[in-house]
């Protein structure tokens, strides 16, 4: 079995669903393994991943307008030391994922035909997000 590990960084432009199936797909290639998993797993706890329909984005502004509504920033939380976004965020990424499992077939991600990896940024500015990408297998 073999191993390949990766740090990238990611730096999305605020807060939104940014997809980076074309960068992990890049390391998994890169990885030489054909057959196994990779994991992919976001370093930070106020944005997260999620498996997401890739061909209409009408499909990400809607979950991402649903989990607005669920943790709306103006809810009076405690903890704002990053700013009013700060436990908002927070809580997004608990109610969410920070890592991800896809097999690795043929040397490629085995995702559906309308499936995509983002990165789901949940604070309003920019930030630098380091992600750990982990392929197993041979």
């Amino acid at each position: 079995m073999s191993i390949h590990q990766a740090v990238l960084s990611v730096r999305p432009a605020g807060q939104g669903t940014h997809e980076i199936t074309e960068l992990i797909a890049r390391e998994v290639e890169r990885s030489g393994i054909r057959r196994g998993l990779v994991t992919i797993f976001c370093q930070h706890t106020s944005c997260s991943l999620v498996i997401m329909e890739n061909a209409d984005s009408s499909a990400r502004r809607d979950l991402e307008r649903w989990l607005d509504r669920l943790v709306p920033p103006d809810a009076g939380f405690e903890h704002a030391s990053e700013g009013p976004d700060d436990m908002p965020s927070h809580i997004k990424m608990a109610l969410t994922r920070t890592s991800e499992t896809i097999p690795v077939t043929n040397g490629r991600m085995a995702l559906g035909t309308w499936q995509g990896l983002f990165l789901w940024e949940h604070r309003r500015a920019p930030h630098a997000r380091r992600i750990v990408v982990t392929v197993l297998g041979e």
